[in-house]
Order: C-alpha cells, then sequence, then structure tokens
C-alpha cells in the first residue's frame, strides 16, 4: 500500500525516526545540566564568588577596613550580631569605624553554600576572638550570610545572623549533630 507516494512501512520508519530524535533532543539538555553541563558549571563559579567574598569579608573584620565592609554590604543590609543586636549597614560601619567590635581571630570551617536563583545562603562555624563594646569576646558561633546577586553580576550582603555554640561543662563545643566534640580549629594558610 502507498501513502503520498511512499509506501506505509517508510512512512512509519520515518516517523518513528523524527519521534525518536525528538525525544533524544528534549532528553539531552537537562542530562547534560545536571552531569556537568553548562548550569552545574555556573554553580560551581557562582559558588567559588561567594567563597571568595566570604575570604574577603573575614579579612576585613579583622583588619577593621570600613571601605571593603561598604563594598560588600547591600544598601538594604540587616544584621543580627552574636549579641542578639540588629544593625543596619550604617551601624556596621560605625562599630567597626569606632572599633566598638575588633575581632583578633576569625577562623571558619565546615563552610557550605546554598544557591537559589540570585541568592547565596551561606552557613559556617566560626572560633572568634576579639572585643564587643570593650567586652572580651571568644568562643565558636554558627552564622548564616546571605548574599544576593545583583543584575550588574555584583553579589552583596545582604543578611546576617550569628549563635553561639553553646559550651558544655567540659569546655567542648557540641557540633552539628548535637554530640559533643573538641573544637579543631582550620589550619592557616
Amino acid at each position: 500500500m502507498r501513502f503520498s507516494g511512499r509506501s506505509i512501512r517508510g512512512s512509519l520508519m520515518t516517523i518513528a525516526v523524527l519521534v525518536t530524535g525528538a525525544g533524544v533532543g528534549f532528553c539531552a539538555h537537562p542530562v547534560l545540566a545536571s552531569h556537568g553541563g553548562p548550569l552545574h558549571e555556573k554553580k560551581h563559579d557562582a559558588k567559588r564568588q561567594v567563597e571568595a567574598l566570604e575570604e574577603q569579608w573575614r579579612t576585613a573584620q579583622l583588619a577593621g577596613d570600613v571601605a571593603a565592609m561598604d563594598k560588600l554590604l547591600s544598601d538594604d543590609y540587616i544584621g543580627i550580631s552574636m549579641t542578639g543586636q540588629v544593625n543596619t549597614k550604617a551601624q556596621q560601619l560605625d562599630r567597626a569605624r569606632s572599633r566598638k567590635l575588633v575581632l583578633t581571630r576569625l577562623d571558619l570551617g565546615e563552610m557550605q553554600i546554598k544557591l537559589v536563583g540570585s541568592i547565596a545562603i551561606v552557613t559556617s562555624r566560626a572560633q572568634v576572638e576579639g572585643t564587643n563594646d570593650g567586652v572580651p569576646v571568644m568562643g565558636t558561633f554558627r552564622y548564616t550570610r546571605v548574599y544576593q546577586r545583583l543584575p550588574s553580576g555584583d553579589w552583596k550582603i545582604t543578611s546576617f545572623e550569628a549563635t553561639r555554640v553553646p559550651e558544655s561543662r567540659n569546655g567542648i563545643h557540641g557540633n552539628h549533630d548535637g554530640d559533643a566534640k573538641p573544637y579543631k580549629a582550620p589550619p592557616v594558610e
């Protein structure tokens, strides 16, 4: 039997090839994205950028570099300090400028970065030493810092919150599972 000048068998073979090709085309892009394709590379690059910004912030805090902090903070920044104090960008910069908060040690570990669209959520553990309003501060803290990627491509810190990791009676800090383990500072590079 003929169908538009071709046999039905030939027409069915052509349709089968086209359908199979279309199916492969629809499947290829998501597979590439989830197995090292362009989307994976973009996320990896974004995470490296945020890691670098975390180091810039750490360095600026230790040096009291208000200009670097100003560049990293968004204009609508809100931070909750280790003492529960809420600070805007202007207040945070003023505290650094007036040396109300002085950090002499800020060692980071267990950093994780989660990307959600144009937002990067960083969680980490920090070993901190310094002074806050003249009162010595020393301990282990967990923090969350939120970055927002602007249309220009720049990342800005938009939110921060720190929580002290409680010390047990024997001087051991609890870990994320609730088990007590001694704190081991990350190696200094």
